[in-house]
């Protein structure tokens, strides 16, 4: 038998086969997407924002799917198209001519990404600029403490409503650098939560501690570590920053919807890392002002120690102002 015949029947079984896997991946891809709820496909991915700035974050990923799917589109349109109009021939089998290289096409490659990377670069800075912008007196101010092996909740407010107490900053929220701690409200007494990963929310039963947040109300998180480095991340914030010990990170979020959200630790930090977890419940600003109280009845005012003792120089090291 030639070669040719032998070529023909070795793709004939290919030929049969092409059609069941077709069939097979189709079947798999409509199993697959009977549960998918096509109207979360926008956001690729994402849950559902539920602050005020958590749609900035979304719009920023979509682009770059977007700027993604050009780019995956047009190489393997240029793969495609190069296999089937370059493909050998049956009839001519001369070398095709040979080409060192092509200027416009180099260039082309060259120059393209690089326009690709600092667009995503602008849009990217803009935007990290703006999320991480504190406002000059924020409504309220939480200082969420990371621990090995779950978190605390210093809530930095005024609970008793006198403004002639609380003004003088505790030993506790001495690694909390001044810049930060001049924008604390006046008569700040404030309350705690301190958490351990056995803790359950009582609705959902999720676990680890639950954070309460007003709806509607721009919060400051203070971010600060007592022992190595975590990262505090609520999942539909769609929002994480690291937790540092001697370093303090800042950034602020105005909650727009009302519910319990999950949010965990995203910093491999240890052993137990993975109970590293906790809740945010959004209520509306009079019940969250209810259960400031209910913290401080329970005997829970004053403030968990925020973080590693630093000196004046190394607490103010940073000069932003605010």
């Amino acid at each position: 038998m030639s070669p040719n015949g032998s070529d023909r029947l070795s793709r004939r079984p290919m030929r049969r086969k092409l059609p069941q896997v077709l069939t097979a991946g189709l079947v798999l891809a409509t199993a697959s997407g009977c549960s998918y709820n096509w109207e979360d496909f926008p956001r690729l991915g994402m849950p559902t924002p539920v602050t005020e700035e958590a749609p900035r974050i979304l719009s920023l990923w979509q682009g770059s799917w977007a700027a993604a799917l050009a780019t995956g589109v047009l190489v393997w349109g240029l793969i495609i198209w190069s296999v089937i109009f370059h493909r050998r021939s049956r009839t001519k089998v001369e070398v095709p001519p040979q080409t060192r290289y092509n200027m416009p096409i180099e260039a082309l490659y060259t120059v393209v990404p690089l326009i690709i990377v600092s667009v995503l670069f602008y849009f990217t800075a803009r935007d990290e600029s703006k999320l991480l912008e504190l406002s000059p007196k924020p409504a309220h101010t939480i200082n969420v403490v990371g621990y090995q092996w779950s978190w605390g909740f210093n809530y930095i407010e005024n609970v008793d409503g006198e403004t002639a107490t609380g003004n003088e900053v505790p030993k506790e929220l001495d690694a909390i650098p001044d810049r930060f701690v001049k924008q604390f409200p006046k008569g700040a007494d404030g309350v705690y939560d301190a958490g351990i990963p056995g803790d359950r929310n009582p609705q959902t039963g999720n676990p680890g501690p639950t954070l309460w947040l007003p709806k509607g109300e721009k919060v400051r998180f203070i971010l600060t570590s007592r022992d190595v480095i975590h990262s505090f991340w609520v999942v539909p914030f769609l929002m994480k920053q690291d937790v540092i010990p001697g370093h303090t990170n800042a950034f602020e979020v105005t909650p727009n919807m009302e519910g319990t959200f999950m949010g965990k630790c995203a910093e491999l930090c240890g052993v137990d890392h993975s109970r590293m977890l906790f809740n945010v419940k959004v209520v509306s600003p009079e019940r969250y002002q209810a259960h400031l109280k209910e913290l401080a009845k329970k005997g829970q005012t004053g403030y968990l120690p925020a973080g590693i003792e630093q000196t004046d120089p190394a607490r103010n090291a940073e000069t932003n102002k605010l």
